[in-house]
C-alpha cells in the first residue's frame, strides 16, 4: 500500500534538522497544492524536472476549492470539445489509480435533466464522442429513481462517478514527491519577480525560492495574486476577468435508510449524481462520502454564491436565502430526501466569461485556472497540458491560451 502522504507533508511542516537541507531553488515552482498544484506538480516531477510546490496552507485546504470528498465526474458537456477532454482525462485517473491502488472515483452514474439543461444535445454530443448513455422519457426515468422527480426526458449517462476530491490531491502529491518534488508547508507565495535568471518567488514572511520557471494555480486566490506577479502589462490585460463566489452547498439526508452508509470497495453508490437546469433554478447533486457521513446527498445551487474579491474575502457564512431555495428544490424535485439539511458549508467557485479553462504563459510565468466549477474531473489532464505548454508545444493547451495570443498578437 502506497505510504499515508501525512507522513511526509508533517516532516516538510516540522522539518528534522539532521536531514539534508532542502533545496532553495528548481526548475519548476508551483503555487498551490490544490488538485491543480497537485497535478502540475505529478507530471513536472514524472518528466524528471526539479519540482517546489509551494503551498500557503496544507494540501487540499478548506480554504481553496479542493477540499473534501465529493465532486461530480462526468462526460456531458454541451461542447464536444469539452466531452472529448473528459474522455482523455479518465485515462489519467485509471492512470493515478493504478499507480496509487486507490479508488479516487466511486462510479454512479449521472442524470441531466430540465430545459435548460437540454438533455437531447448532451445526448447528441456524447454519441459523437462515444460514451456511453441513455435518453429515457419522464415515466421510465420515474420507474427507474423513484427518489427523484422530473419535470422533461432525462439523459443518463453510467460513466460517471463522484471524486474524492482530497484523497486525490494527497494521492498526485505522493507521487510528485516519490519521483524527486519538494513541497513546503505554510509557505503563502506573496510576489514572483524576475531575478538575473529565472524568477524569485517570495513569501508572505519573506522567505523565498528560485525557479526557472513559475506556475500559479492558486485557485480562488489567484485575483489576490495577480498584481504580484511580474507579468507583462499586456498580458495582464488580455487575461479574463476573474470572478470568484462565495457558494453554499448542503447536505440532505436519505429518507431510505438502505441508502445511508459507506459505499462498498469496488461498489456503485446507492444515489446518481446529477445535475438539473431549469427556468427557475440550476442546481448539482452527489452523494456526499465523507463529507456527509455517508448519509446524505450533496446539494447546491449553481453560481448562486456572492461575488467576493479573492478567497481572502470568504467569511464561510452560509447565505439563508440560498438555504431557502435549495430546501425548496429539494421539496421539489428530491422526495427521497428529507427537505431538512444536516450539514452545509460554503465552497468557492471561480469564473471567467464563456465557461472556459485557463492554461496560459508569458515568459517564464504559466497561469493555470481551470474555471467554473468544472477543474475537478480534469485534474490528472490538467498537468499533462501544463508540462505540454511549459515545455514549449503548447499544441495541447492552444485553446486555453487566449490571453496569450491575444498578448502575442498586440506585441
Amino acid at each position: 500500500m502506497p505510504h499515508d502522504i501525512r507522513e511526509p507533508m508533517d516532516d516538510l511542516a516540522n522539518p528534522n534538522p539532521n536531514r539534508n537541507p532542502r533545496p532553495e531553488s528548481a526548475t519548476y515552482a508551483v503555487i498551490g497544492a490544490g488538485l491543480t498544484g497537485a497535478s502540475a506538480a505529478w507530471r513536472l516531477a514524472q518528466s524528471g524536472a526539479e519540482v517546489i510546490v509551494l503551498e500557503r496552507d496544507v494540501p487540499a485546504s478548506a480554504q481553496g476549492s479542493s477540499h473534501g470528498s465529493a465532486r461530480i465526474f462526468r462526460y456531458a458537456y454541451p461542447d464536444p470539445f469539452y466531452a472529448g477532454l473528459v474522455v482523455q482525462a479518465k485515462l489519467g485517473w485509471d492512470e493515478l489509480e493504478a499507480a496509487s491502488g486507490r479508488r479516487l472515483i466511486t462510479p454512479s452514474g449521472s442524470l441531466d435533466f430540465g430545459a435548460v439543461r437540454d438533455p437531447l444535445g448532451l445526448a447528441q454530443v456524447l454519441a459523437e464522442t462515444g460514451v456511453d448513455h441513455e435518453m429515457l422519457g419522464r415515466a421510465e426515468a420515474q420507474a427507474r429513481w423513484p427518489q427523484l422527480h422530473f419535470d422533461t426526458e432525462v439523459l443518463w449517462h453510467p460513466g460517471a462517478g463522484v471524486i474524492d476530491a482530497e484523497r486525490s490531491v494527497e494521492t498526485m502529491l505522493e507521487l510528485a514527491q516519490a519521483a524527486g518534488a519538494e513541497v513546503r508547508l505554510g509557505w503563502e507565495a506573496a510576489t514572483v519577480r524576475r531575478a538575473a535568471t529565472g524568477y524569485l518567488v517570495t513569501s508572505a514572511t519573506g522567505q523565498t525560492v528560485h525557479a526557472e520557471q513559475v506556475i500559479v494555480a492558486a485557485g480562488g486566490w489567484l485575483p489576490a495574486l495577480l498584481d504580484g506577479l511580474d507579468l507583462p502589462a499586456g498580458f495582464l490585460d488580455a487575461l479574463p476577468q476573474f470572478e470568484v463566489r462565495q457558494e453554499n452547498a448542503f447536505h440532505f439526508p436519505y429518507r431510505d435508510a438502505r441508502h445511508q452508509g459507506e459505499t462498498p470497495p469496488g461498489a456503485t453508490t446507492s444515489w446518481p449524481t446529477f445535475i438539473y437546469k431549469g427556468e427557475d433554478i440550476q442546481a448539482y447533486s452527489l452523494p456526499g462520502g465523507r463529507d456527509a457521513d455517508f448519509r446524505g446527498q450533496k446539494i447546491a445551487e449553481y453560481n448562486a454564491g456572492r461575488v467576493i474579491p479573492s478567497a481572502r474575502a470568504q467569511d464561510g457564512v452560509i447565505d439563508a436565502s440560498n438555504r431557502a431555495r435549495v430546501i425548496g428544490f429539494v421539496e421539489r424535485f428530491t422526495p427521497g430526501m428529507a427537505p431538512e439539511p444536516y450539514a452545509e458549508a460554503t465552497c468557492l467557485f471561480t469564473n471567467v466569461p464563456r465557461d472556459d479553462m485557463i492554461i496560459d504563459r508569458a515568459e517564464g510565468i504559466t497561469v493555470v485556472s481551470p474555471c467554473s466549477g468544472q477543474g475537478a474531473k480534469f485534474a490528472p489532464l490538467l498537468g499533462e497540458l501544463v508540462l505540454d505548454l511549459v515545455a514549449g508545444s503548447g499544441r495541447a493547451a492552444e485553446r486555453f491560451r487566449a490571453a496569450g495570443q491575444r498578448f502575442a498578437a498586440a506585441a
